[in-house]
């Protein structure tokens, strides 16, 4: 008799979560979904057969979070935030969480454990870059043979990127291009990524082997800067907006003065994390292509979620 596959996924419910979920589920894992609200988890049931997705309560909590991945022979943490709304709310959060995660991991057994990181986090000077960092080396200290996936910007059908410039520029006259939108971007399709953990999750134990205590920067096939990012935003949505460059001195002040909002816009970290390029090394790292992955571009894919705002579209449908 074959033993059930038991997947334990922190972070179920956000943007590249759920992805990973639906592949998991397909390949027949029993799915625990952990999360500190397990009833928002319930929209993931419909990506298994019934009771094969099970929203999970974890509070983050040692205790629970030993409970939540005993008995599984793979876990995934994809938990992050982009800002801070309580103080050492990064370190909370990218750097204690997955200590203790990875902690719990080893204690019970668990065989595989994939963390979702960030892309250029040993570069950025942000406080954003350093916990991720400073989480990646608590992870392989306490798990050693944990795989570490780095993606830049992330891009899909509910991205809180695109969708987010989009809507600011179809209501704003202008939308600015912080220190004159020169930073250089990979952005990966987020179905690329549950691939990559999926072929990792699925991989035989001689190929996991190669895999073990490695980390994959994962960026799709289209290196672009903020200002190209904005041609695609006027190109795939229909919308049109002045550029606005901004010195990194007037980024930095805005940025403060939109940080107090309850949901910012735009952070000072986030300033700081845009003067490095979030690209995929030149050589030297395991990418999509390890694991034969072909990554997925953003003209194939943009457009399907974009047009929504399309001046066009909204004026037939007032009609």
């Amino acid at each position: 008799m074959t033993q059930q596959k038991i997947a334990t996924i922190f972070g179920a419910t956000g943007f590249i979560g759920r992805y990973i979920t639906q592949d998991l589920a397909k390949q027949g894992y029993i799915i625990r979904a952990a999360s500190r609200t397990p009833n928002k988890a319930f929209f993931l049931k419909p990506y298994g057969n019934v009771g094969q997705v099970v929203p999970f309560p974890c509070d983050g909590s040692k205790k629970d979070i030993e409970k939540a991945v005993n008995g599984a022979s793979l876990v995934v943490n994809c938990v992050g935030i982009l800002f801070e709304k309580k103080k050492d709310q990064f370190k909370k959060i990218h750097t204690d969480l997955i200590n203790d995660i990875a902690k719990a991991s080893a204690k019970c057994g668990v065989n595989r454990l994939i963390h979702i990181s960030a892309l250029g986090c040993d570069t950025a000077t942000s406080k954003y870059a350093a916990s991720k960092l400073a989480g990646e080396k608590k992870l392989l200290k306490a798990f050693p043979e944990a795989v570490i996936l780095r993606p830049s910007v992330v891009f899909g059908r509910e991205d809180n990127f695109f969708n987010m410039f989009a809507r600011m520029g179809r209501i704003l006259p202008a939308l600015p291009l912080i220190g004159g939108g020169h930073t250089k971007f990979q952005p990966v399709y987020v179905a690329d990524i549950a691939d990559a953990a999926l072929k990792i999750s699925e991989s035989t134990p001689d190929a996991f082997k190669k895999f073990q205590g490695k980390t994959f920067e994962l960026g799709g096939p289209d290196v672009v800067t903020f200002k190209d990012i904005y041609a695609k935003l006027k190109q795939h949505a229909g919308i049109n907006f002045i550029e606005l460059p901004l010195p990194w001195c007037v980024a930095k002040i805005e940025a403060a003065i939109l940080g107090l909002l309850p949901k910012p816009l735009l952070t000072t970290d986030q300033v700081e994390s845009l003067k490095t390029d979030n690209v995929v090394a030149a050589k030297g790292v395991k990418t999509f292509s390890t694991l034969g992955i072909q990554a997925t571009s953003m003209d194939a894919v943009l457009p399907s979620y974009l047009k929504q705002y399309s001046y066009k579209k909204n004026k037939v449908d007032a009609a």
